[in-house]
């Protein structure tokens, strides 16, 4: 008889035992299939803001006496009696080598403003760029457009108690709020934001910009050369790269990754040891049927075979519908992980490692107890019942 017509009829006979052994390892290639498709979508989603948003560039006033942290960088243009960029300068960003890279050019004035009695900063923006190079904002309300109109930080909100369509006198001039933000972690919340325009009137800064954002248009766009480009053609500022919101993501993602691999290792090795033990008790309960076939004139090597080729079998049906769950698995819960905005997307990779790492688990893990029914004797095995 062959060995793989005894291999199914084994595996026919004792049912119950190979169910058990895959949907052991189905539950551990379905994990590590879902941990790491999660992060491959996610990532991908990451890398896609990227390649939207791109590597943020600021440009600052020249100065040693500023100090303001924006953006994970020391910037100066907040000082009153600092100098500032003119604003009519930043055409000159138009004439770099690597402009087709530019995607947007955000300008922002920013100074002291006095509300109800205290000091607070305020930044006037281009509201269409500004809200290009800050994706990740939430607003209760709208961005600023035109006029005396406020976006306030929360921080802002939460000290002065302020609600949406307020009337907000700064500096003695009437502004509306017309949009809170919420909450971001960084110094936005401690801003009020009105339209660029309006902003250099208020603050006196009438044509000039205390620093400016540029985001570039590729992930992979050489901003090194680009900052050079930049201070080359406004040598009187201070250019600086920042990969702000998409860089602390990709961090986050990376320590996932390493979490899903963790996780991943942990389940291989539970998968292992549960075939071997499964195979070792298996070998121990068909020691008759073994020294029988090896009385009729099977070698060793055809016992070897036989037990490899049945790991096998359970081990590939286990890797494909290991597979096809953790896929599902995915497609489910990347929705509630990351809002609905990551989408899965089939990874042929991923779906051959999967069968062949199911494979060579359970080709591993029933090595040993292979090797050992090969080992017996016919006398031993049949003398053992």
């Amino acid at each position: 008889m062959r060995l793989d017509h005894i291999v199914l009829h084994n595996l026919r006979r004792r049912m119950g035992r190979a169910i058990f052994l895959v949907v052991g390892l189905l539950i551990g290639v379905a994990t590590v299939v879902n941990l790491l498709s999660l992060t491959d979508a996610m990532s991908q989603r990451a890398q896609h803001e990227l390649e939207n948003f791109g590597a943020n560039i600021i440009i600052a006033p020249h100065t040693d006496q500023l100090s303001l942290n924006y953006g994970g960088v020391q910037l100066g243009g907040v000082n009153l009696i600092a100098s500032e960029i003119e604003q009519s300068s930043l055409q000159k960003i138009d004439t770099i080598r690597n402009r087709r890279n530019v995607a947007t050019i955000a300008p922002k004035v920013l100074g002291a403003v006095e509300v109800a009695g205290q000091r607070v900063m305020m930044m006037g923006v281009d509201p269409v760029a500004e809200l290009k190079v800050k994706r990740w904002w939430s607003i209760a309300g709208r961005q600023v457009e035109q006029g005396r109109e406020l976006l306030v930080g929360d921080a802002v909100v939460q000290e002065f108690g302020i609600e949406m369509g307020d009337q907000l006198k700064v500096n003695g001039e009437d502004f509306t709020v017309v949009g809170l933000l919420a909450r971001t972690g960084s110094q936005d919340d401690q801003l009020l934001i009105a339209p660029l325009a309006v902003a250099q009137e208020t603050l006196g800064k009438e044509g000039q910009v205390s620093m400016v954002e540029v985001a570039a248009l590729c992930h992979d766009c050489p901003v090194d050369d680009m900052v050079m480009q930049l201070q080359e053609v406004l040598p009187e500022t201070d250019v600086q790269a920042v990969q702000q919101v998409v860089k602390t993501r990709m961090h986050a993602l990376g320590q996932f990754r390493l979490f899903a691999w963790g996780v991943a290792v942990t389940v291989v090795v539970i998968g292992a040891l549960l075939v071997f033990v499964t195979m070792m008790g298996a070998i121990s309960e068909r020691t008759r049927e073994i020294g029988i076939f090896r009385a009729i004139g099977y070698r060793r090597r055809h016992v070897l075979h036989l037990v490899l080729m049945e790991a096998a079998v359970v081990s590939a049906v286990a890797g494909v519908l290991g597979y096809l769950a953790g896929v599902l698995a995915t497609i489910t819960t990347l929705p509630l992980l990351d809002g609905g905005q990551a989408v899965w997307q089939w990874n042929p990779s991923l779906a051959v490692a999967s069968l062949f790492a199911a494979i060579v688990v359970g080709l591993l893990a029933s090595l040993q107890p292979a090797l050992r029914a090969s080992r017996l004797e016919p006398s031993d095995a049949l003398r053992a019942l």
